[in-house]
């Protein structure tokens, strides 16, 4: 896989494949890491098959993986993806989104969300950018609203996670026309994360 890079003085997103993942297996396994998503990514093959589906979203021209570079730490720290890309609607999902715990509450995260969000509407012209959160997880929910995305409502038991529980989603959004105003004052001191 060949493709896009996004980066900042803080964060480095090149595209997550079968070349790169193991990069991310011990991170993968550190406790409730993802205890809010649906996906299982807590073994070697667990994983791989996690980014074996990434990968074909991308050869479908749905989604775009990234593996997550910490240049602060210069380390390796996770993972993100544009998801459920609509190119007649422009609009598409920022998700799939793990950090390691060393790295979260640093400033990464945000960082990664600018470059992202830069991309989505300033390259790819796309109108509109969604975020889906568990209800539950507050952390997550707390961390978009942070970054100006507005609560557009809740999907009421919509997803099956892996232990039987049907979670509710939140829905957030950010429209082109908020862009300008949320990265001049939501990530004004960026640099300084």
């Amino acid at each position: 896989m060949k493709g896009i890079t996004l980066e900042n003085n803080r964060v480095k997103l090149s595209l997550l494949d079968l070349s790169n993942y193991e990069h991310l297996i011990n991170i993968a396994q550190e406790e409730n890491l993802i205890q809010y998503s649906p996906s299982n990514i807590s073994s070697k093959e667990q994983l791989k098959a996690y980014v074996q589906t990434a990968v074909d979203g991308y050869y479908h021209k749905t989604t775009i993986p990234f593996i997550i570079y910490d240049k602060k730490f210069q380390r390796f720290a996770g993972s993100t993806r544009f998801g459920l890309i609509n190119p007649t609607n422009k609009l598409l999902h920022i998700g799939w989104t793990w950090i390691g715990h060393d790295f979260q509450g640093t400033g990464l995260n945000k960082n990664v969300k600018y470059v992202m969000l830069g991309y989505a509407f300033e390259v790819m012209n796309f109108e509109k950018v969604e975020f889906r959160i568990d209800e539950r997880n507050l952390k997550s929910r707390k961390a978009v609203e942070k970054i100006g995305a507005t609560l557009e409502g809740i999907l009421r038991k919509d997803t099956l996670m892996q232990d039987g529980f049907k979670r509710s989603t939140c829905c957030y959004g950010i429209l082109i026309e908020e862009w300008s105003l949320i990265k001049q004052t939501y990530f004004k001191n960026l640099n300084n994360s």
